[in-house]
């Protein structure tokens, strides 16, 4: 208990005195915890709206007329030849005015003159929840294509592509902001640590002359790096939580945010990160006081 007592108080005097740098340390850790986790929460929602998207990905062949029920059960084995699919849905030129029609609701009236049939054909397939990449997607479609009877095959072409590479496109901005958050994280900590050692290093050097073993002159500084850790990163995730519900407040209403459902972190994934901040700085501190125990 005396020990726990001792290095507490020593890590607390190593505050005071070193306040300046802590704080610059303290708001650079927030700072990269902040951006990290703002490219995180927008690359997660960006994957999760891209799975709602996906549950209503579907494939659309049109054809150069109606196909008899020989026609149907060839077409279906083809397509089940690439692969295996959610659904196969065959609409007819007649149901494809009824649900034209549907569409325009009261102004359905423009239609009177226009035959019924002017609409063509088509057949409507559903893939996988598995068959959702990107390249896979195209690879089918192209299959698709040249089936006999086949006009075009449409599934939203250059949306999809625009909302996949958006999606690699955070991916890698989030793969860049870790490996900021990381190396800022080490270098503003050890930095910091280091100072506070070369300002106290007189003191350090007379306690390992009297016998202080090197878990009492480590601790104090792992408990700094501890501190760094768990309070930069709780004031990025709480500055990130603000600026969320400010986003949600200004940008609701009919628009993006009403398309996809936008969430915050889950509380296991906030415990990850300010876990894995602490680890960071502890880190850091470690790195600094090994290097002058070994002096």
């Amino acid at each position: 208990m005396r020990f726990w007592f001792s290095v507490v108080r020593q890590a607390g005097r190593n505050l005071r005195q070193t306040w300046p740098s802590q704080l610059m340390t303290l708001l650079t850790v927030s700072l990269s915890v902040l951006i990290f986790a703002f490219f995180s929460l927008v690359y997660t929602n960006m994957i999760n709206s891209s799975e709602q998207l996906g549950d209503d990905l579907r494939l659309i062949i049109y054809l150069e007329d109606d196909p008899g029920p020989e026609m149907q059960e060839q077409l279906r084995r083809k397509i089940t030849n690439f692969d295996r699919v959610e659904d196969i849905v065959f609409v007819s030129k007649e149901e494809a005015y009824k649900r034209f029609a549907e569409q325009l609701g009261g102004h359905r009236d423009v239609l009177d003159d226009i035959p019924k049939d002017f609409l063509p054909a088509s057949v409507e397939v559903i893939p996988l929840k598995n068959l959702r990449s990107l390249n896979q997607i195209k690879l089918f479609s192209q299959y698709l294509s040249k089936l006999p009877g086949t006009l075009k095959v449409q599934y939203g072409q250059e949306w999809v592509e625009r909302f996949y590479y958006f999606t690699r496109l955070l991916s890698i901005v989030v793969f860049l902001s870790g490996s900021l958050l990381i190396l800022t994280t080490i270098f503003m900590v050890s930095y910091t640590i280091r100072l506070t050692i070369f300002g106290r290093q007189a003191e350090l050097e007379l306690l390992k002359l009297v016998g202080a073993t090197n878990n009492y002159i480590r601790t104090p500084f792992l408990i700094e790096g501890v501190l760094q850790g768990l309070i930069g990163s709780s004031l990025g995730i709480f500055s990130l939580f603000l600026l969320y519900q400010w986003i949600k407040g200004h940008f609701s209403g009919p628009g993006l945010l009403e398309l996809f459902s936008f969430t915050f972190f889950t509380p296991e994934v906030i415990i990850a990160i300010i876990f894995i901040s602490i680890i960071l700085t502890t880190a850091g501190s470690f790195t600094s006081i090994q290097k002058f125990l070994r002096i």
